[in-house]
């Protein structure tokens, strides 16, 4: 199969200087914080406060802080037990008088087909609605809600219907 490349940004621009989408984006993993929509996904939780070599994720999703630069970036390296090698990175890219642009970036690839299938069929798809959902709520967090939420996609929705019934099969210690 060679190389499996995994691409996937997403970024909106707010119209707020970047120190303001900055500190917000140094909230992310906190508990309760404005960005991570844990009401509807699993919460994203680190061993530690948000800092380089920090380990957690997001429901099965694995990673380790790799890289931080408060307000400016944050870096996920995935876990050797990911099915992908690569990392997720948050950037605040300041545009001056123009704002600034929170995005998302994604650059993996899978280690072996089940990988790239996964990522094909399912994650890519819940990756996206919870990556735009986080953004509606940045936007709304520095007072410009979105004319237009995310919505889930019926795939969207098909998904985390079989997610939720995996989950409530597995016993809980």
């Amino acid at each position: 199969m060679g190389e499996s490349m995994i691409w996937n940004i997403h970024q909106r621009e707010l119209p707020v200087s970047a120190q303001q989408a900055g500190a917000l984006l140094d909230t992310v993993a906190e508990p309760g914080n404005p960005l991570w929509p844990a009401d509807q996904w699993p919460a994203l939780a680190l061993d530690r406060p948000l800092q380089v070599g920090a380990d957690g994720g997001h429901g099965t999703i694995r990673y380790a802080c790799t890289a931080y630069e408060p307000g400016r970036t944050v870096e996920f390296t995935f876990a050797p037990s990911m099915p992908f090698a690569g990392a997720h990175t948050f950037e605040i890219i300041d545009r001056g008088e123009y704002g600034c642009v929170i995005r998302h970036l994604v650059v993996a690839r899978a280690r072996e087909p089940r990988g790239w299938l996964l990522w094909t069929f399912a994650i890519r798809w819940l990756h996206d609605a919870v990556i735009e959902e986080l953004l509606d709520r940045a936007a709304t967090a520095v007072g410009h809600p979105p004319a237009e939420p995310a919505r889930w996609s019926p795939w969207v929705r098909m998904l985390r219907r079989s997610l939720d019934r995996v989950h409530a099969a597995v016993p809980v210690d």
